[in-house]
């Protein structure tokens, strides 16, 4: 017997390799069970997740913004356009190190520091998943160097879009707006999945009023990507649908009128169409350039805009709220005769001042040695002061509230422009209730001259004389004419809406303030019968006004215009319409600090009136492509 055969022990060794293959296959199953342990999770438990990992590896949604509605003048005019650009976005959630990725663009593209803090402003209030412009209208020489170094800049990308432009600048920038970037306050007051992929949203004007029509709806498109994230194909898209374009009642060229006609002037020119109540100009000078708001202004320029004494940014016209002074003696005027106070025929002795029961204050005329004797057309011609003193008090602050709230004054038109201010109307309620004081009467003579607490804006005056022209019938100012549905090319025009005319008890009585007015221009000595009325072929109705911005002493004698400091000089106001039987245009006219109505505000009313009646025919919107 062999020796190894002695010592073998085939029972144990049986056991070892049972042993071994018990664990072998204890090992086998562990793994196949974690195997099948992980196909289960990632198959089935965390299958959306991992699905919808893998369909953002390959396909990627693309919001595509909508084209803004362009703005158009009643003729066709553009006002507001879109122009093409590129534009250099980052998203900042998709950025680890902002100010590391801006240095590195910086050596690809021009990067300012005014780009930056542009940048970083918007950045602060931007939600962080949007995209953010660092540079704006970049260059076909930029967007090739970017391109070529897309891959190194994950979370930026460049945009092909349209950014807006005011081909008027200037000239209606208080009238047409601008859009700006959007901010987080301006997205939570509107629908924020309509403004996906948008930059900008109207900020002031027209472009503001009107924003749900211009803005349109968003599309998309489905794009499958590698893995760099260039995009290879579309895979489907829902195009977006365009905003609506607008027409205006304004007239770009009695617009760029106006605004020459002003001059150096800081003031406010409105003219209306007495027959729909549409806005046929509306400037407020000093002006800015609206394009700067487009793309984001930059610190300078803003600091620059606001800290300017001439108040660039403030709309006159609208927000502007002034003394009307003797602009208001035809509403007074017709207060009297309808409330029989005094008959258009009495004579009233005017010496240049008058005082009160008790008192030996002076209320003076603006002229100090007097009018003499004046009936009603010619206290209007000649603008008496004292006329109107004796007929404040027969006529009460009462009655003066009364008359000047019927047109219009100390309430807003409700133009469909925003920031609209009311002025102020007073009267024994308003003054107790704003100053906790009673009503003294000699507030009463200020305030039927248009002095006093008395303020009102150009609009206002503009539609006062709107109703003075069509006799008591006017029209709810607006500034829309028509809009342009963008799906089926139709133009659809507004309707205006008519306001509670003005019923007074005699008719008459219309004529004899117009007459009054009329002569204002045709009297030798009506006011602005030097200024306004020279070399007319049409017929015209007008009135002065200079508000006093300084007072005087009792007893001081008015210095002579030139001697006297800019800022403290009156305002100089002109209220006209014409023509006068089928009036088809009124004029508010407004400079701040220009001294006389009638030589400084008439001769300007004159310039837009001479510019409307040259104009050629209006064509309508609805006759007119936009392209």
């Amino acid at each position: 017997m062999p020796a190894d055969d002695a010592i073998k022990n085939h029972a144990a060794e049986r056991r070892l390799f049972f042993l071994r293959t018990l664990v072998a296959g204890g090992v086998l199953c562990l793994l196949v069970c974690v195997l099948v342990s992980r196909v289960m999770y990632l198959q089935v438990l965390r299958h959306g997740y991992y699905e919808t990992r893998s369909q953002d590896n390959r396909m990627r949604v693309q919001v595509m913004p909508p084209v803004r509605g362009l703005i158009y003048d009643r003729n066709g005019v553009l006002l507001a356009d879109n122009l093409p650009a590129y534009r250099l976005e980052i998203v900042p959630e998709q950025v680890d190190d902002l100010d590391a990725t801006l240095d590195r663009l910086g050596r690809i593209v021009e990067i300012r520091q005014a780009d930056r803090d542009r940048f970083r402003d918007r950045v602060a209030k931007t939600p962080r998943f949007r995209g953010v412009p660092i540079r704006l209208n970049l260059s076909q020489r930029e967007v090739a160097r970017f391109e070529v170094n897309r891959g190194n800049f994950p979370g930026v990308e460049i945009r092909a879009g349209l950014t807006r432009h005011y081909p008027l600048g200037r000239v209606a920038a208080h009238l047409v707006g601008y859009v700006g970037g959007i901010t987080a306050r301006d997205l939570s007051l509107v629908d924020d999945k309509r403004y996906r992929g948008s930059n900008h949203i109207g900020k002031s004007g027209v472009e503001y009023s009107y924003e749900s029509r211009l803005h349109g709806y968003p599309g998309s498109r489905v794009v499958e990507t590698n893995a760099s994230g260039r995009s290879l194909r579309e895979l489907e898209m829902h195009r977006p649908t365009a905003g609506e374009s607008l027409y205006l009642t304004i007239d770009a060229r009695l617009q760029s009128a106006a605004y020459e006609a002003l001059g150096d002037n800081d003031g406010a020119v409105v003219a209306i169409d007495p027959e729909t109540g549409g806005l046929l100009a509306m400037v407020s000078k000093p002006s800015y350039d609206p394009d700067l708001f487009v793309d984001g202004i930059s610190h300078s320029n803003y600091k620059r805009l606001i800290s300017d004494p001439h108040k660039p940014l403030f709309n006159r016209a609208l927000q502007g709220q002034y003394p009307p002074g003797s602009t208001v003696k035809p509403v007074m005027a017709l207060a009297g005769l309808e409330t029989a106070s005094i008959e258009p025929q009495k004579k009233v002795w005017c010496p240049g001042y008058i005082t009160l029961p008790g008192s030996d204050h002076h209320y003076r005329d603006w002229k100090r040695s007097g009018h003499g004797w004046v009936d009603m057309r010619e206290a209007l011609y000649r603008s008496s002061d004292v006329y109107f003193y004796k007929l404040a008090l027969k006529l009460g602050i009462d009655n003066i509230h009364r008359y000047g709230a019927m047109f219009g004054l100390g309430e807003v038109t409700g133009v469909d422009l925003p920031r609209e201010n009311s002025g102020i109307m007073p009267s024994r309620a308003w003054k107790h209730g704003s100053r906790n004081l009673p009503w003294y009467p000699g507030e009463t003579l200020n305030t039927v001259i248009g002095q006093g607490f008395m303020t009102a804006t150009p609009l206002q005056l503009a539609q006062m004389t709107s109703l003075i022209a069509e006799r008591g019938h006017s029209f709810k100012p607006h500034v829309l004419r028509a809009w342009k549905d963008p799906a089926s090319g139709r133009i659809n025009d507004t309707v205006p809406t008519p306001l509670e005319p003005i019923e007074l008890k005699d008719r008459r009585h219309w004529q004899v303030v117009i007459e009054g007015m009329q002569q204002v221009i045709t009297a030798p000595r009506g006011t602005a019968h030097h200024y306004v009325g020279q070399n007319l072929d049409y017929s015209i109705a007008g009135k002065s006004g200079s508000a006093q911005v300084a007072g005087l002493a009792q007893h001081q004698a008015a210095p002579d215009i030139e001697d006297v400091q800019r800022q403290l000089r009156d305002h100089a106001l002109f209220i006209a319409f014409s023509p006068i039987d089928q009036p088809k245009i009124a004029v508010a006219v407004l400079v701040e600090h220009g001294g006389g109505g009638s030589s400084v505000a008439g001769p300007i009313a004159r310039k837009v009136i001479d510019a409307f009646r040259s104009q050629p025919p209006v064509l309508q919107a609805s006759a007119r492509s936009p392209r």
